[in-house]
């Protein structure tokens, strides 16, 4: 029978109330490995209480104490990192060693919380007139949410709440229904590690769970990765409502191949990016666009018995280089884009559709899928597939890659493989993309820099996590002061200046 998930909430785990339940299943097996409470509107407004309640004692906690309990989670995490990867792993289906790496960087944003004391430190001004000062302090918004995606279970949320929390605020984490336990048990082990009851709270749901949180009037901020239509529904509503709101939505990566790059390297990049965590990261390079026929066929001849050879499998096979997409429903949706690349024209090399693990036939497993050939016209280079599906655009030039990659509407991140210093650094200044890698096709930034993308890949002013993450979970208050000095000026009526 199938294990009940429930709400974190004040520090306990908490059965849900409302009824409605969904399937959590293991991809591998396509076998439900539990269940999950969808919270109601109700549900949602007593997670919000409790942390509302929980944040006034926490602003005033210090912040070097918040740094300590966030010392002692990483300590934690890192005692239970094979625990962690496995959980991602059971309901993701990430093979271990991505899901190892995908919790690692998480904790990377952990450590990188842990320098609150610094990182919240103000600024002084003496003197900005005759015996006045200025001072400048960050200051906690108050109960924010975070509404995180099926595709990172652990890296995600820890791209969030830690920061959040350890700049004062409180929090209400609502992951992705689909891999519910990771944040349960990260929740649990900041517990241990001394986070008081109703700082950090898991509620689990679907639209009814969002959109009470976007719109319950105590909360002040939100934080949400996912799709673009999605995240611009929060970006619209939340806003609307008062909210401070980063919203990190969908893209359509693109590499660019010079003629000059070493192929081999390219090639290298290309299957770990495009076939990595079986294509389903929103930094998966999912476009090859090779500058020149030559360049394109060379690419073609290493890439295509490579991605005919990927090895799938569940996520403790040690061999397999990719396991399976999120469900069923996701695996069909994957099916029908290739089918829908081969009627608009596209040349399908590599067609992964009939793939099959023995021992795991009714898992949600799809072989690694190669399409020449592809035009910005059609659908498979127009939309996010999110599935290990590479597309292999040509061009004439460089100046007509560059003006590829700007056109599309997604600008999360892009990547040029190149010899060239010149045309490096003309591609990273030119392109219209948040993130941009030089021969390093994921480019990811570390915790210590911000995560986010430009155009239909972010809703809203602001990125995730580093220092532009302190930003968000803070506001600024700025503090001028004078002291009675005994001399006595007189009322003033006109704006003060230095003059």
């Amino acid at each position: 029978m199938a294990h009940l998930i429930p709400h974190y909430i004040d520090g306990q785990r908490v059965p849900s109330s409302g009824g409605r339940l969904g399937d959590v299943f293991n991809p591998a097996t396509g076998r439900v490995s539990g269940q999950v409470p969808f919270a109601d509107a109700a549900e949602a407004g007593r997670a919000v209480e409790a942390a509302a309640a929980a944040f006034p004692d926490w602003r005033d906690t210090p912040p070097l104490h918040r740094a300590r309990i966030m010392f002692r989670f990483k300590e934690l995490m890192d005692a239970h990192l094979d625990e962690l990867t496995r959980l991602v792993s059971r309901e993701h289906g990430k093979i271990h060693s991505d899901a190892r790496g995908s919790v690692i960087r998480g904790l990377e944003v952990v450590e990188f919380a842990c320098g609150a004391p610094h990182l919240l430190k103000g600024s002084f001004s003496e003197n900005v007139g005759r015996d006045i000062d200025s001072h400048c302090m960050r200051q906690p918004l108050g109960v924010c949410v975070g509404i995180t995606p099926f595709n990172f279970p652990a890296m995600v949320p820890l791209w969030m709440f830690p920061l959040a929390i350890v700049c004062g605020n409180t929090f209400v984490l609502k992951p992705s229904e689909k891999v519910p336990s990771t944040s349960l048990r990260l929740a649990e082990l900041l517990t241990e590690a001394g986070l008081p009851q109703g700082v950090l709270n898991v509620l689990h749901g679907e639209r009814e769970a969002v959109d009470a949180l976007l719109t319950h009037r105590a909360v002040a901020g939100v934080s949400f990765v996912g799709s673009t239509p999605v995240a611009e529904h929060v970006q619209r509503t939340g806003t609307a409502h008062g909210k401070r709101v980063q919203a990190l939505g969908g893209a359509k990566n693109h590499m660019l191949v010079m003629p000059d790059a070493d192929l081999g390297q390219a090639a290298d990049a290309l299957m770990g990016a495009a076939f990595g965590s079986a294509g389903e990261r929103c930094m998966a390079i999912s476009v090859a666009v090779a500058v020149g026929d030559a360049v394109a066929d060379a690419l073609i001849e290493r890439l295509r018995p490579r991605v005919e050879a990927l090895r799938l499998g569940p996520a403790d096979d040690p061999q397999a280089e990719m396991g399976p997409l999120i469900s069923g429903a996701h695996l069909e949706r994957v099916r029908d884009y290739v089918a829908v690349g081969v009627q608009e024209g596209a040349e399908l090399l590599v067609d992964g559709r009939d793939a099959r693990v023995a021992g795991y036939e009714a898992g949600f497993f799809l072989g690694g899928c190669l399409f020449d050939r592809v035009t910005s016209e059609m659908r498979i280079y127009r939309e996010e597939i999110f599935g290990p599906v590479l597309c292999l655009v040509r061009v004439p030039d460089f100046d007509a890659g560059l003006a590829l990659v700007n056109a599309h509407p997604y600008g999360n991140g892009s990547a040029i493989f190149t010899r060239d210093g010149d045309t490096a650094r003309t591609f990273s200044s030119g392109v219209q993309t948040g993130m941009v890698g030089i021969n390093v096709p994921i480019p990811v930034p570390m915790a210590f820099h911000s995560f986010g993308g430009w155009k239909h890949s972010l809703f809203g002013d602001i990125h995730i996590h580093g220092t532009e993450g302190v930003q968000f979970y803070t506001r600024l208050k700025t503090v001028t002061s004078r002291w009675p000095t005994g001399v006595r000026e007189g009322a003033a009526f006109h704006m003060p200046t230095m003059k």
